[in-house]
């Protein structure tokens, strides 16, 4: 069987990595950039029971929400954290080797991802992988 998650838990993951990825935008911070980038890795690495952010959601907002009407399927979103791992990789070696404008580019790209799943619900990661899984299996 495959992992389940509950969506408002990935949308919280994706606000606070808005907030974040905004603050890296605004400062130029390679360093916050590759902390960032860490926690995408634990999930994309570990699975995503070991989200830094999803353990967040889970202490602190789901005991004071009901449980959720509907799960989605763990492999889309860990795709998209393992694309959002690439991004801010690149982010903080843009910004740490003095290649700026790569690391602002690579930050916006990820900070409008971000923000389109936490403010719309619209994981690009996520259709991007239902993309690739469609071509994959019309070959």
């Amino acid at each position: 069987m495959t992992d389940r998650l509950d969506p408002r838990g990935v949308r919280f993951a994706a606000a606070v990595t808005t907030v974040v990825l905004a603050i890296v935008l605004l400062t130029g911070s390679g360093v916050l950039a590759a902390l960032q980038a860490l926690v995408f890795a634990v999930p994309v690495v570990a699975g995503m029971r070991w989200s830094p952010y999803g353990a967040l959601y889970r202490v602190l907002i789901a005991p004071r929400l009901g449980p959720p009407s509907d799960r989605e399927d763990a492999a889309p979103v860990r795709f998209s954290q393992a694309v959002g791992l690439l991004f801010t990789v690149v982010a903080a070696v843009g910004y740490l080797s003095g290649a700026t404008a790569l690391g602002i580019v690579a930050t916006a790209f990820a900070l409008a991802a971000a923000f389109l799943n936490a403010a719309f619900g619209f994981c690009l990661g996520c259709e991007v992988y239902g993309l690739l899984a469609r071509v994959r299996t019309a070959r």
